[in-house]
């Protein structure tokens, strides 16, 4: 980790001007926009005086609560700490940081200064650190303590440093920006291959806040949210930082990734009414917990990977509140498609949310009137690219179209039933096959807690189905419970979809943002 400066002076190192404005909370107007209408950090300041939100809560750190006041105020001088350091705009900020006050600080006091904040995922190793660094070439990182040593050779401060020089600072400038302007730029989680940083602009965020702040979980200024998907995650984002701010309301940051038991006592103690999550912890929620902690929550969503009717209805019943599923990606920014709390509809991912288009298409880009084909998704947030990636970037975007990479089939009613990845697809006895279908059957089953079905090569070598099974309940009895599930699978599907075997396991592989390694299974290698 280099050591820092106390104070530099701003001066581009390109020698050109800076644009920015000194002081206030509102951006100086670009192409005929009023202020504070397109620097959002400005705009979500402005938005909270002229709401009064001002002393009301926003996050709850630990025993700290910080008020909307606060938060912004915070910014604005965080902001003149980075101009300290040497951080101009347009330059790259990285966070390498767990979820807290200094996290917030960190991406709205670059917003506010026109530089590009580059979420990552802290538990990443160093190697990862080093590629994203590189690849992004950002000119700051701002990192935890138990990660600062990643970065030896880069201009790199942890939080609480960040947070000192920001205590003593006075509120720095606001830079003008358009919409266009880059806001972010977030990884992918690698699931395909290496990480790219999908490039998302200011005026994404209240696109975001529409369509699924509003749309999906109607948020309103007394909620508390808490979101199991962490800030460098593209769902926790949206769901911790933007929609919080966007609405009054406010939200729980949990500086680690929290367990069964750390998520029942954070949404007790903090009275939590909106719950975000992935099926895996509903999943440990509902094997784990009592419905009594969770009386205040009044609607919760899940995302990230598929959710099966069978953990669905558990995690109703331990909430006693509707667990709404969605769809969305790093590359849409949030969710595009999603049950709301208008219509929430059994065994699909609801249907194309305000300001987003969807279509089922064939391998070839051909319209799909009936069948499963891949979703691509239409919309203002669809990311501008991938960062310094143009030959992947053309892959993906095809004339003003994102390929998803996920399989879908649309309902006569409009709905939408997610069928898997396209890279989920299984070849068992020479016939195409998903394995979601089968692993949604076995999942019906009282002992299994996750499931996960993939082909691998037997003692002979030859190519098999098997299934990999976290039990829900304490030593079962492996014999029985392989005969019981191959029962199950064979009264439910076709012939070749049945599993040959079954494997027990305590955890299945995942990747940081906690999204499946299908391939990890597939290979064996974990």
């Amino acid at each position: 980790m280099t050591e820092l400066p106390s104070v530099r002076p701003a001066v581009r190192r390109d020698g050109l001007a800076t644009g920015v404005r000194v002081g206030g909370d509102g951006a100086a107007p670009a192409d005929g926009a009023p202020a504070g209408r397109t620097n959002v950090a400005a705009e979500l300041a402005g938005l909270a005086r002229r709401n009064g939100w001002g002393p009301a809560p926003a996050f709850h750190t630990g025993d700290r609560v910080w008020s909307h006041g606060e938060v912004h105020d915070l910014a604005a001088r965080t902001t003149s700490a980075l101009v300290g350091l040497g951080v101009r705009p347009g330059d790259r900020v990285m966070v390498a940081h767990g979820d807290g006050i200094a996290w917030v600080a960190a991406f709205l006091g670059a917003a506010r200064l026109g530089a590009t904040v580059v979420p990552v995922n802290p538990e990443l190793t160093a190697a990862d650190h080093a590629f994203m660094a590189e690849d992004c070439q950002t000119a700051l990182v701002v990192a935890g303590e138990e990660v600062a040593g990643h970065f030896d050779g880069l201009p790199c401060l942890t939080g609480d440093r960040l947070l000192a020089l920001a205590d003593g600072a006075a509120p720095g400038p606001v830079t003008r920006v358009t919409g266009a302007t880059a806001l972010y730029a977030q990884y992918t989680s690698g699931t395909t291959g290496a990480p790219k940083a999908a490039l998302h602009r200011h005026a994404d965020l209240a696109r975001y806040h529409r369509a699924a702040g509003q749309g999906v979980v109607d948020i309103r200024r007394g909620d508390v949210t808490l979101s199991v998907s962490k800030l460098f995650f593209a769902y926790g984002l949206g769901n911790a930082l933007v929609f919080p701010l966007f609405s009054g309301s406010s939200a729980v940051l949990l500086a680690d990734r929290p367990g069964p038991g750390q998520i029942e006592e954070a949404v007790e103690r903090h009275g939590v009414t909106v719950l975000y999550a992935v099926p895996s912890a509903y999943a440990n929620l509902a094997a784990e917990c009592a419905g009594a902690s969770f009386a205040s929550v009044r609607i919760a969503v899940s995302a990230g990977e598929a959710l099966n009717e069978t953990l669905a209805a558990r995690a109703r019943d331990l909430l006693a509140a509707p667990v709404l599923d969605q769809l969305g990606s790093t590359e849409a920014g949030h969710a595009f498609c999603s049950n709301t709390f208008r219509s929430d509809e059994a065994g699909t991912i609801g249907r194309p949310l305000a300001g987003y288009e969807l279509q089922v298409r064939d391998d070839d880009g051909g319209p799909v009137a009936d069948g499963v084909g891949e979703l691509w998704v239409r919309g203002a947030s669809v990311m501008s690219g991938y960062l310094n990636r143009p030959e992947q970037t053309a892959r993906t975007l095809v004339d003003g179209w994102l390929r998803t990479g996920d399989r879908a089939e649309r309902r006569p009613d409009g709905a939408y039933v997610h069928r898997g990845r396209r890279d989920d697809l299984e070849m068992v006895g020479g016939i195409t096959m998903s394995p979601v279908e089968v692993e949604a059957v076995l999942a019906g089953h009282p002992a299994v807690a996750e499931v996960v079905v993939a082909v691998v090569a037997d003692e002979r070598g030859a190519s098999k189905l098997r299934a990999f099974v976290v039990p829900a309940v304490a030593d079962p009895d492996p014999a029985r419970l392989q005969e019981e599930l191959i029962a199950l699978a064979r009264s439910r599907l076709a012939p070749f979809k049945v599993p040959r075997s079954v494997r027990l396991c305590r955890a299945l592989p995942r990747t940081h943002t906690g999204k499946l390694r299908r391939f990890a299974v597939r290979n064996g290698d974990w």
